[in-house]
């Protein structure tokens, strides 16, 4: 095994625990802010009984959504887990098949490094006003930041499958 080779497996077993990691996290907020949505509709249905809604539990849903969307693209794009038109791409011919891949994921790749950016130009820009939800009075940067985390990964995925496929084009017997 040559020593680029032996990098590479270790960044993919980097990135493999980092995605799965955070795949989990966003697992997580996506159980907590379903767990939220039922005990609030419960609170409005129970008004009677001196319950109630659970105060700002939009602004909960949608900050927690927009994590957990980040949060499951680093270990989709790893995993290679986005749609593919499998119909067209089975009648192809394998060479056919790794460069379609190929040029699939350096679109997957740009549009990562233009979600990161602009997400990081919009916290940069949240954090400066001070923007705040407006019943919680949460900073809305919080969400920003944990997306992206999320976004950095993406892209750091993004581009090691993307390194993956090219050296699958440029040498036809390893796997992309």
């Amino acid at each position: 095994m040559t020593e680029a080779n032996s990098v590479g497996q270790g960044v993919g077993r980097v990135l493999t625990l980092a995605t799965r990691g955070l795949a989990y996290f966003g697992g997580f907020v996506l159980a907590a802010i379903a767990i939220l949505t039922v005990v609030s509709i419960i609170g409005r249905a129970f008004v009677f009984a001196g319950l109630g809604p659970i105060k700002g539990d939009f602004e909960l849903v949608e900050t927690g959504c927009a994590i957990a969307v980040f949060s499951f693209l680093p270990w989709c794009q790893l995993n290679r887990g986005h749609v593919t038109v499998d119909i067209f791409v089975n009648q192809m011919s394998e060479g056919a098949t790794r460069a379609t891949t190929f040029l699939g994921d350096i679109v997957m790749t740009v549009i990562a490094a233009v979600l990161a950016w602009r997400l990081g130009l919009g916290l940069q820009e949240k954090i400066a006003y001070g923007e705040t939800t407006f019943i919680l009075g949460m900073p809305v940067w919080y969400g920003y930041a944990l997306s992206m985390i999320g976004a950095v990964l993406f892209l750091a995925a993004a581009l090691y499958t993307l390194v993956g496929s090219a050296k699958a084009v440029l040498s036809p017997g390893t796997n992309p």
